[in-house]
């Protein structure tokens, strides 16, 4: 059997390049070998997270697969036929189910039925993208795109406890469709956008969500925006302030998780910076939501948006899906602060 052999050190060396390579395996029905996995990261090879995304993937795909363990650094993966159904999928830690949900994701909206998917973890850590920023800001651009899902929760799974649970219902579609238009309305809540302040409190005293908001409203100058902090059922406790820029299209939403020793000012002082380096760009996608759109815009065949500079991982995530499809991505910078990204059929 012939692999293509990924990298797993490449660039940004994480856990994208494995989750992207599994996505566009199983779609392009190509058996990959994963070298080097998490090289660069402190505790390289499969954590909980990573393990579960392997084994979600092989479960929907009928995979077989070869060396995958706790802290493997090499794996092989061959994908079989891809079916829809209903699965379940815990890490046991406060890993990230949301990353182990966009494995998936892609895949499930093309299959030949409708899934429902049971996820166990984490939901809040800090370190990925949170339940929110998939809510708000990744699955409103899917559904552009013509994936019908939603999301059902029970309860939110903060670090280092973890403990949420919720459920996702994909209905399949035939195929993607490109993202037009994104890059038609720059971000400025000045003119049509809606802006909005929150902070998610667990077993925490709700003062530090009171003092987090007010915080934000003084830097951000956001007097008139919606304000909200939210009591939550959680395993643990936990605390995520988030500030939202709404769109036609999506929601940007930057998000700061609390952390013991660090003042609820210092938390939204560190959120409202990034939001005011994404207003001053005046782009429409922020850094974190540009690395992740580029695998369903590349099975749509093409898409644009205007973004804040390329991350590392944005570099690396072109570079890992142009191992699988034939596509052109092309990053022009237009301002000192904003680039647009272009990708097309080659």
């Amino acid at each position: 059997m012939k692999y293509i052999t990924i990298d797993g050190a490449q660039g940004e060396g994480g856990g994208q390049v494995l989750r992207t390579a599994l996505t566009l395996s199983i779609l392009t029905k190509q058996p990959i070998e994963l070298v080097n996995i998490r090289a660069n990261r402190a505790k390289p090879g499969l954590l909980r997270q990573h393990y579960i995304s392997v084994m979600a993937a092989k479960t929907v795909s009928n995979a077989e697969v070869e060396g995958v363990e706790l802290g493997a650094t090499s794996i092989r993966f061959s994908p079989g036929e891809l079916t829809g159904g209903d699965y379940h999928f815990s890490i046991g830690t406060a890993g990230s189910t949301v990353l182990v949900c966009q494995t998936i994701l892609p895949v499930l909206a093309l299959a030949n039925s409708a899934s429902t998917v049971t996820f166990e973890g984490g939901t809040h850590n800090g370190m990925s993208p949170s339940l929110c920023f998939l809510q708000h800001s990744y699955l409103p651009l899917l559904r552009k795109m013509g994936v019908a899902c939603r999301v059902c929760i029970e309860k939110l799974g903060f670090y280092p406890a973890g403990g949420g649970k919720w459920q996702m219902l994909v209905e399949p579609t035939a195929s993607l469709q490109p993202i037009d238009g994104l890059d038609a309305r720059a971000a400025d809540p000045s003119v049509e956008q809606q802006c909005q302040l929150k902070a998610l409190i667990s077993s925490l005293p709700k003062h530090i969500g009171d003092r987090e908001v007010a915080t934000a409203v003084k830097i951000l100058a956001w007097q008139q925006a919606p304000q909200d902090v939210e009591l939550v059922e959680s395993a643990g406790p936990g605390n995520s302030f988030q500030a939202m820029v709404s769109t036609h299209s999506h929601a940007s939403v930057f998000e700061t998780v609390g952390e013991l020793g660090v003042s609820a000012e210092r938390v939204a002082k560190r959120c409202a910076g990034r939001v005011k380096q994404f207003l001053n760009a005046q782009a429409t996608v922020e850094e974190h939501l540009a690395d992740q759109l580029l695998v369903p815009m590349a099975l749509a065949g093409s898409g644009s948006f205007t973004t804040t500079k390329p991350s590392l991982h944005t570099l690396t995530n072109i570079d890992v899906i142009k191992r699988f499809l034939p596509v052109r991505v092309r990053i022009e910078q237009q301002t000192k602060q904003r680039w647009r990204i272009d990708l097309t059929t080659t």
